[in-house]
């Protein structure tokens, strides 16, 4: 993986090298075509020549050395006062004579849990962290699925508020009518992002296996043969039905729960959530809850197909599956 602020990744740099090396073109002309600058250029060929291909891999940015860091025993006396009197950096900086951001750096730097995290009593980690939040990928499709439910609410036939402004629910009878939600179910591929979604009318257990079946066949139809594992929340649809755990036997799929209210670690499909409320439930104004329903399957083609995807290298979920 390149550096954050790099202009080029390893492939643009080998571009770089067989146009300037193997074609004989000049630097100058290379460099604008990739849109760095000649100095770049030319650091990047001197490389090359020097170390061959490896040359031009990333390097570390950390520094041989530091001359303005703490000192260890410092360093060690932060660690034993937050152990014992578990106060924050703006508690301990001050008792030690350190500043508090250096405090905060120390803590960090041994991956001192937060305050927030710890029992006040005993010091003891008690809540959950996202220690999930580090982006992780299968390496094959069908080796994990995710799985989820979101609920969005149902359109009053004519349009809601959207189409007719805020004056919509602005009488006693409109504001007590209730229309109820759409359950929309989806399923993604950890490795490929392929996504599969239906609006239901309910998010029970049989609804749930239901689904499933049917995007086990979606799959099967684009190239994913097998699911593996199938990763949900912990609903009581997915964990205490009867119905689901058939399918997932019929699949020969295992089922892994996340762990209770950690929501990220079934990222990916929430993060579909997002995509789809903002590319197609409010995308447009929909005159009725028929229309938005309708429109869902173009737009899942377009997604799978067609709409870059920034976690695959800016292609298609189905470009994955070739």
């Amino acid at each position: 993986m390149s550096h954050a602020n790099a202009r080029l990744n390893l492939h643009g740099r080998l571009l770089l090298v067989e146009r300037v090396i193997r074609h004989g073109r000049p630097v100058a002309h290379v460099a604008k075509e990739l849109g760095i600058s000649r100095q770049c250029a030319h650091r990047w060929i001197a490389r090359f020549r020097a170390e061959g291909e490896a040359g031009l891999a990333d390097r570390s940015s950390r520094p041989h050395r530091c001359p303005r860091r703490t000192p260890a025993a410092v360093e060690g006396q932060v660690l034993q006062l937050r152990q014992r009197e578990r106060h924050g950096q703006d508690w301990i900086g001050p008792e030690l004579g350190v500043p508090a951001r250096t405090v905060s750096a120390i803590l960090r730097r041994h991956r001192v849990p937060y305050l927030r995290e710890c029992d006040p009593l005993s010091g003891e980690v008690i809540r959950s962290s996202k220690t999930t939040a580090v982006r992780y990928e299968h390496d094959h499709p069908g080796s994990l699925v995710h799985m989820d439910v979101k609920k969005v609410g149902r359109i009053h036939d004519g349009g809601g508020w959207k189409a007719h402004g805020r004056s919509m629910g602005s009488t006693g009878a409109k504001k007590r009518a209730r229309i109820g939600f759409d359950y929309v179910h989806s399923v993604v591929d950890d490795h490929s992002r392929l996504a599969y979604s239906e609006v239901l009318a309910d998010e029970k257990g049989p609804t749930c296996a239901a689904f499933l079946l049917r995007a086990a066949r979606y799959f099967a139809d684009h190239g994913i043969a097998q699911i593996e594992r199938v990763m949900t929340d912990n609903h009581l649809s997915y964990k205490r039905s009867n119905d689901v755990a058939t399918v997932m036997a019929t699949l020969a799929a295992k089922h892994v729960f996340i762990r209770p209210h950690c929501p990220w670690q079934n990222g990916k499909v929430e993060r579909y959530n997002r995509t789809l409320q903002v590319e197609w439930a409010y995308r447009r104004i929909f005159l009725s809850n028929d229309a938005r329903t309708a429109a869902l399957a173009p737009w899942l083609e377009f997604y799978n197909t067609g709409r870059r995807h920034s976690a695959i290298g800016g292609l298609p979920p189905i470009s994955r599956l070739s």
